[in-house]
């Protein structure tokens, strides 16, 4: 009789501590001040898969946007991996996130450097280039992965390194990368003059393009876009490359904050269509002469190098 009073002693306070910690745990998650793991971004983006913006354990350093609903991927339809640097050196993507969350709806793996902004968050701190090697070796554990959501899911032979402004930089310095099979450079360029630029900013001078090795996309906010020249020049100086420049006259901040990220969405989500999954209607927006963006009177575009 000892034995079973203590047992069931032993059962009511299990019972009462789970009782307790459970109580505590929905406080927790249900607390205005718990920081959400996943959110949905706008309408999840216009593509044809909706996306989510997440924050992985596994990742705490970086944003990750991708389809919400992950069982149309494996075999032969598998996520390409694309890496972002954000504006200002910013460790954040809270200005870009309706443009990731666009690109992500078109069925990518965006990984963004920066922990994952709340809602009203505008996030902080310095990022460093480095971040965007993280985010590929990251994407590419993952495929390998069996407890994974993303294990054979992901297309570890596509990937594209892209990022606005500083971001932009940071995504010529990581160009070089062999892994790397496009890259895309948003209201950036590597300054004619070397170290007028922020703190922090990668110190690239122009033999840096000389080592780019795939085929290259600027997108430029215009002659108002602080960072046109730079942009421009750099166009000039890349000759061995497929290399397409787009201008809008938005300036520098782009159309990122939009609805689905705006026109800059639209033309980068083509160009990566086009690039990593090899859909040649998306690249008819960048081939032919004219190319069919040039028919868009919103844009102003030159390349070289391709057909």
């Amino acid at each position: 009789m000892i034995g079973i009073t203590i047992k069931k002693g032993l059962l009511v306070g299990i019972a009462a501590s789970l009782g307790f910690m459970l109580s505590i745990g929905y406080a927790q998650t249900n607390s205005p001040t718990a920081k959400a793991t996943s959110r949905v971004i706008e309408d999840g983006g216009s593509g044809k898969y909706k996306a989510v913006m997440l924050q992985e354990a596994s990742l705490p350093t970086h944003t990750v946007f991708r389809p919400a609903d992950l069982k149309s991927f494996g075999g032969t339809n598998k996520l390409p991996i694309i890496a972002w640097g954000n504006g200002a050196c910013a460790n954040s993507p809270w200005e870009h996130v309706n443009f990731l969350s666009e690109v992500a709806s078109h069925g990518f793996l965006v990984v963004a450097i920066g922990p994952m902004p709340q809602e009203g968050e505008h996030g902080g701190g310095r990022s460093t280039s480095s971040q965007m090697k993280d985010a590929i070796d990251w994407a590419i554990a993952q495929n390998n992965d069996k407890s994974s959501p993303l294990y054979k899911k992901v297309d570890v032979s596509k990937v594209a390194v892209s990022g606005m402004s500083c971001g932009g930089l940071q995504t010529l310095e990581n160009a070089t990368d062999p892994r790397v099979t496009t890259t895309v450079v948003c209201n950036s360029g590597i300054f004619i003059n070397p170290g007028t630029g922020m703190p922090g900013m990668p110190a690239l001078t122009k033999d840096q393009l000389a080592k780019l090795h795939t085929p290259t996309l600027y997108l430029l906010g215009g002659e108002k876009d602080i960072a046109y020249k730079n942009g421009m020049d750099d166009y000039r100086n890349i000759n061995h490359v497929p290399v397409f420049v787009a201008n809008m006259d938005v300036g520098h901040g782009g159309t990122y904050g939009k609805p689905h990220g705006g026109e800059f969405a639209r033309v980068a989500s083509a160009w990566y269509e086009w690039q990593l999954r090899g859909d040649k209607q998306a690249g008819q927006l960048f081939t032919g002469n004219p190319p069919g963006l040039a028919k868009d009177t919103q844009w102003t575009v030159e390349k070289k190098n391709m057909k």
